[in-house]
């Protein structure tokens, strides 16, 4: 029994020029670097510059996802645009990178998950690409949190960073067998009984505003190792994988504690897991692309390893994805 995958051809990210360390921080609100380290494992974050917009991050991580592939912009069916922040309400931001890229076939869109927003990107575009839809996707994780963060606010306005991520998917029939290359296995959840917990307060319909995002701290930490474990064994149980036989583990980039304490709790080892919370902060959506980017191109993610992707974001909503490379 052969069977379709979706199988990684490359991946490229991108951040903006400006960083934002914790010093200058301290320098504006009641912090420091000590307390934001201590705390979050975070030490600086890249921050847009003005006109700079989301869609420009995208496209340019799109380009760089395209280079690393070697494959033309012409070829790609599929973009799915992962984002919480996009240039404007409507249309999709996708659709300015799909314009960028010169691609007038196609379809190209926006989904909206906060920081699971990549896994949900790549389970869908991974069930289009299956089904025949398409044959090769992009997928995009671009976010330009700095526009919705009270700067005010040391409890949130310390942890948000500006960036993107891609993958390029490409169809393939593989074996079937545990071993083919590509996306195994996705697990995706929500449960907005937790809204209130991680939320913006603004939208075009409440308020007529952007909003400012606002977060119950304590409260997602505690909800989310459990969370991301559970979409783990679930992808463990599906496939027969294990910590000890995954290559990688790559999480969303949101609090090195969160990250260390589901890495200990799944009895994952220290030195599978990629780390990029303390250049980046939090990304949200574009966290996973940017972490995969930096492994792939440092040579630690090579084709055949096996990797193991995690997120959960505001909603609340988290998700699991395992990928032979």
């Amino acid at each position: 029994m052969t069977a379709i995958r979706s199988v990684v051809l490359g991946c490229g990210s991108y951040l903006p020029e400006r960083i934002l360390t914790n010093a200058e921080l301290a320098s504006k609100v009641d912090t420091s670097d000590e307390w934001i380290v201590q705390r979050t494992g975070i030490k600086q974050r890249h921050i847009a510059a003005d006109g700079e917009f989301t869609s420009h991050l995208a496209i340019k991580a799109a380009q760089a996802a395209l280079a690393n592939a070697g494959v033309d912009a012409q070829s790609i069916d599929l973009i799915v645009l992962a984002t919480s922040t996009p240039d404007n309400t409507f249309p999709a931001t996708a659709v300015a990178v799909q314009n960028a890229l010169g691609i007038t076939h196609g379809a190209a869109f926006d989904l909206q998950a906060v920081c699971s927003g990549f896994i949900f990107g790549l389970t869908t575009a991974d069930s289009l690409l299956r089904t025949g839809a398409g044959k090769r996707a992009l997928v995009i994780g671009a976010e330009t949190f700095s526009r919705i963060l009270d700067w005010t606010d040391r409890g949130t306005c310390v942890l948000f960073g500006d960036g993107a991520g891609a993958v390029v998917l490409e169809a393939q029939t593989q074996p079937g067998e545990a071993s083919d290359r590509g996306v195994l296995t996705t697990h995706l959840r929500s449960d907005g009984r937790h809204k209130e917990k991680l939320f913006v307060d603004g939208g075009p319909s409440s308020t007529q505003t952007v909003g400012y995002l606002r977060m119950e701290g304590r409260e997602v930490f505690k909800h989310a190792v459990g969370m991301i474990t559970d979409v783990i064994v679930d992808a463990f149980k599906a496939t027969g994988a294990s910590a000890e036989t995954i290559d990688w583990f790559v999480p969303h980039q949101a609090n090195k504690r969160i990250i260390d304490a589901s890495a200990h709790k799944l009895h994952i080892a220290p030195q599978k897991v990629v780390l990029t919370v303390d250049l980046h902060g939090n990304t949200s959506a574009a966290s996973i692309p940017l972490a995969l980017s930096v492994a792939v191109n440092d040579g630690r993610i090579k084709k055949g390893d096996l990797v193991l992707l995690e997120a959960m974001g505001g909603g609340f909503t988290w998700g699991s994805a395992l990928i032979r490379w």
